[in-house]
């Protein structure tokens, strides 16, 4: 392969326990690390750890997401999900950013809450649980939410939720083998897009980063299947009307397909997946202890643009299965440059960098 993955550190102290994900901050140079004992959070430039935030949950924190930075941010806030069935909203302190105070505590799952995502504009919140359903949250005041959909067309377990980068569009994955797209109509939340294709849990669902001016974002999605695929919404002519799967109106019901599969690298479970919003390469990690980087190769004439694996790892994290996977921004060495964090069942989050062998070759 033409790149090589090198690791550059891991987080320090590790985990004491299982760590499941960890979600870096939009612009400041920190991460969250979410474990079955508490929330972290770690600088991403010495990769030490700066706060433990614990309290506000029963059981083990299982997900998170940073709140969208807005006009009236003055510090950072972040959504924590729990086996406890509860999702917590935390403050960090103005005075103090070692500091982290419990906000509100939002209550109606019925089962463990297994993600949680903010909007773009950082007005809602997704939720979703073992309990079959998404929840969606506004924001209508300091500290005070409001349920505005339970969606419960999913028949299992939901493992993930994503927002749209750009609109209020949410994508969810499920036990059921299946990916949903919901939107808003008038007041009312429905499901507009059924995509089907795993043949198993879908673990995990990731937006395309923004594109050009008119484009339409793409989703990623990764199962237990061995497969991650990306999908497309049809052009508006190419849409045909359907009411079989939601309550919304036949002409809000749109059509995707499946765009293309990426190479088959895994040989167990692939849990999660994370698309660059820098170089726009989607990487991926599982039950096989992996890590892959993927390039997308553009259309040619009239030969339809593919995807190839351009690096792998094996053994990240030893023996133990990773969990997570995501893209980050870091300056360890007074550079600011684009790192893989990997987080595994051994506690441990591993930071990695992709080197080109061709400049390797020609420096040494």
């Amino acid at each position: 392969m033409p790149f090589t993955i090198s690791h550059i550190n891991s987080l320090t102290p590790p985990c004491d326990t299982r760590a499941w994900s960890s979600v870096p901050h939009p612009t400041l140079p920190i991460v969250a690390v979410t474990t079955a004992s508490a929330l972290r959070i770690y600088s991403l430039t010495s990769f030490k750890l700066i706060s433990t935030v614990t309290g506000g949950h029963k059981r083990s924190v299982r997900t998170c997401a940073w709140k969208p930075n807005t006009p009236t941010s003055s510090s950072a806030t972040i959504a924590t999900g729990s086996f406890d069935a509860s999702v917590g909203i935390w403050n960090q302190d103005p005075s103090d950013p070692k500091e982290w105070h419990f906000a509100i505590v939002l209550d109606g799952h019925e089962s463990e809450v297994k993600s949680v995502s903010w909007s773009a504009g950082g007005n809602l919140l997704a939720t979703s649980s073992r309990d079959k359903s998404v929840w969606v949250w506004e924001e209508v005041g300091e500290e005070d939410f409001e349920t505005v959909a339970v969606l419960q067309e999913h028949e299992g377990d939901v493992k993930c939720v994503a927002w749209h980068p750009e609109e209020e569009v949410l994508a969810s994955g499920s036990y059921d083998d299946e990916v949903r797209i919901w939107k808003e109509d008038v007041d009312d939340w429905g499901c507009v897009a059924v995509l089907r294709g795993h043949e198993s849990t879908v673990w995990s669902v990731q937006w395309e980063p923004p594109v050009r001016e008119g484009g339409e974002s793409r989703l990623a999605s990764c199962s237990e299947d061995g497969t991650i695929r990306v999908w497309r919404k049809k052009p508006s002519e190419q849409r045909r009307e359907t009411s079989r799967y939601s309550s919304i109106r036949s002409s809000r019901m749109e059509e995707w397909e499946e765009e293309a599969q990426l190479p088959q690298r895994h040989v167990r479970t692939v849990y999660a997946i994370a698309w660059s919003k820098i170089s726009r390469r989607i990487t991926s990690v599982g039950g096989d202890g992996r890590l892959v980087v993927y390039e997308e190769r553009p259309a040619i004439e009239e030969k339809p643009g593919s995807w190839e694996a351009i690096a792998e790892q094996d053994c990240t994290h030893g023996v133990f299965e990773v969990n997570h996977v995501s893209w980050a921004m870091s300056k360890y060495d007074g550079t600011s440059q684009e790192v893989i964090m990997t987080t595994g069942d051994d506690g441990n989050v591993n930071v990695w960098k992709i080197v080109d062998d061709e400049v390797l070759n020609a420096e040494v």
